[in-house]
């Protein structure tokens, strides 16, 4: 299997996140793919290349384009606006506010494009977030053009963040431009499975009301688990999409047992709906040592994860999401990769 991989992630570093009333430094550092690349490398998976450069146009398929916009113009105006630590929102137009018209100062903008405060700017996220969307794209087209499945080592990731917003440490959906990018090159239906402990609450916010992408969520449960507000087993998607979306949340402690069964089911599913490629946004922080997850599988059940997905014997691209047990996530994480090839 190919990866396609950028050292541009690496400037996304040394940031602050706001938890629990406390701005700690950010879990999502670039140690993460720096582990994932060396067990690549260690268990000979398969050449690891860099991407190719693409414009935005694929982003704006599936983000507001004043989104998009936004983003490569958030580090020079918060520095403009006199600031020099990593630019994070303290203010969101929640309910009873106006959220139909777009501040001008960053530190709203901020907000205003933002669901938490889990997505901070430093001098080198820009180029980080444009590496990580040419990654996807790079290895979306290897699949597209015949190969069994690739893996797209981006950071950072890509599943919560929404048609016009950002959070949880992501800022363009990847997995959602994707599966974008296969519909407009023919593919008549694609399968995005997410199998992060988090939900992928923005890949279901972008395709919530269409039946062209079906989305496929394994979680934990949103009432005692970020994200908190979407992921809910009655959400079936609406208009259109009413029945393409299917959501698996699961309590805090879930062993392979239960969480298997449900990747057993989420596979029929897929299978049901007879898509023409599968995207698996790869999230390892099911594991029972991860810092900020409460799930209990076992580094020897990640191949196990691989060969089921293969045998859906479809065209696939894995799209890096979350994990942040960092000594252990390039084996769980390569784990999946080799069951597959296995499989």
């Amino acid at each position: 299997m190919k990866t396609i991989f950028s050292p541009l992630h690496a400037g996304h570093s040394d940031t602050l996140e706001l938890v629990a009333g406390e701005l700690v430094p950010g879990f999502e550092k670039p140690s993460r793919a720096e582990f994932i690349k060396a067990r690549v490398e260690s268990e000979r998976l398969g050449p690891i290349l860099p991407p190719e450069a693409h414009d935005l146009s694929a982003a704006k398929r599936v983000h507001a384009a004043d989104y998009i916009d936004f983003l490569p113009t958030v580090w020079s105006a918060w520095e403009a606006a006199g600031h020099s630590g990593p630019a994070l929102p303290f203010v969101w137009p929640t309910r009873g506010l106006r959220g139909d018209v777009r501040p001008h100062a960053i530190e709203a903008r901020l907000g205003f494009y933002s669901f938490d405060g889990g997505a901070p700017f430093v001098q080198g996220t820009w180029d980080a977030i444009k590496s990580s969307y040419d990654v996807a794209l790079t290895a979306a087209a290897l699949v597209n053009n015949g190969e069994r499945a690739a893996f797209a080592l981006r950071r950072p990731p890509g599943h919560h963040t929404g048609s016009a917003f950002m959070g949880g440490y992501c800022y363009i959906n990847n997995a959602a431009v994707a599966a974008q990018w296969f519909r407009d090159q023919g593919a008549a239906r694609v399968s995005i499975l997410d199998v992060d402990y988090h939900h992928g609450n923005g890949t279901q916010e972008i395709f919530y009301a269409r039946g062209d992408v079906q989305v496929l969520n394994l979680h934990c449960d949103p009432l005692t688990e970020y994200p908190f507000f979407l992921g809910h087993a009655d959400e079936r998607g609406q208009d259109a999409g009413e029945g393409f979306n299917h959501n698996y949340p699961m309590p805090a402690g879930t062993t392979w047992e239960r969480w298997s069964a449900a990747l057993d089911d989420a596979c029929a599913g897929i299978t049901d709906y007879g898509p023409d490629a599968v995207i698996v946004s790869l999230g390892v922080d099911t594991f029972e040592k991860d810092p900020i997850s409460e799930f209990k599988l076992k580094s020897s059940d990640y191949p196990l994860i691989g060969r089921r997905i293969a045998g859906l014997s479809l065209p696939t691209l894995f799209v890096m999401e979350g994990g942040y047990a960092v000594e252990e996530i390039g084996i769980n994480t390569v784990g999946v990769l080799t069951g597959f090839e296995g499989g």
